[in-house]
């Protein structure tokens, strides 16, 4: 059975300041829908994303702000950086973990700039909302193997879906200068070298 992950709980003082903030981000409002005084649902989704949060009023007993590490996804994360910044969000300058595995609690074994080549999965920005719940954006470009199936392919935006096609042209300058004649059948290429990327199996040659 399917388990999938599609609402995050954010524990917020002020809903409407809350709400405001997400919505200034560009973030999709799909609810926000009281009973009364003391029940109250907002839902936001960020832009691509199948997972959203939920905030309001006495939907959680977590002390405001006590989110930390909630993460969003990207493919660039300097454009990414630049967006949030021109939204109104305070966010910290492009750095990598130390470790190289994954970015530490708060702003320990932070390192300045981009993962050496800008490698999937290396590169970090940070921002808090109002309350000072944590958001982490990661930079993830090729998928680590069995993330992605190759039946659930897809991308987030227009924009995604264009970078992933200039990699797949570049790969697919190699692979021709590799058989040495223009290959007819590139749209097939094309296609198979994306899926593979995105699902983390092995890339056509």
């Amino acid at each position: 059975m399917d388990m999938k992950l599609e609402v995050v709980v954010v524990p917020v003082s002020d809903v409407d300041k809350a709400k405001d903030f997400y919505q200034g981000l560009g973030w999709r409002l799909d609810a926000d829908r009281a009973t009364g005084p003391d029940f109250r649902v907002v839902q936001l989704t960020p832009p691509g994303s199948p997972c959203s949060v939920i905030f309001g009023t006495g939907v959680t007993a977590a002390a405001p702000g006590s989110a930390e590490g909630l993460q969003l996804i990207v493919t660039d994360i300097d454009a990414a950086r630049q967006e949030l910044i021109s939204h109104g969000a305070d966010v910290s300058g492009v750095f990598h973990d130390a470790g190289g595995v994954f970015h530490h609690a708060g702003s320990e074994a932070r390192v300045a700039g981009p993962a050496t080549g800008h490698h999937s999965y290396g590169s970090f920005v940070s921002f808090g909302d109002p309350d000072g719940n944590t958001w982490f954006v990661q930079e993830v470009t090729t998928r680590l193997p069995g993330r992605v199936t190759a039946a659930g392919s897809s991308y987030g935006s227009a924009d995604d879906l264009a970078d992933a096609m200039r990699r797949a042209s570049a790969a697919h300058g190699e692979h021709e200068k590799r058989i040495g004649a223009a290959d007819p059948n590139w749209p097939d290429w094309y296609a198979r070298y994306m899926v593979a990327e995105q699902s983390g199996t092995p890339l056509p040659t």
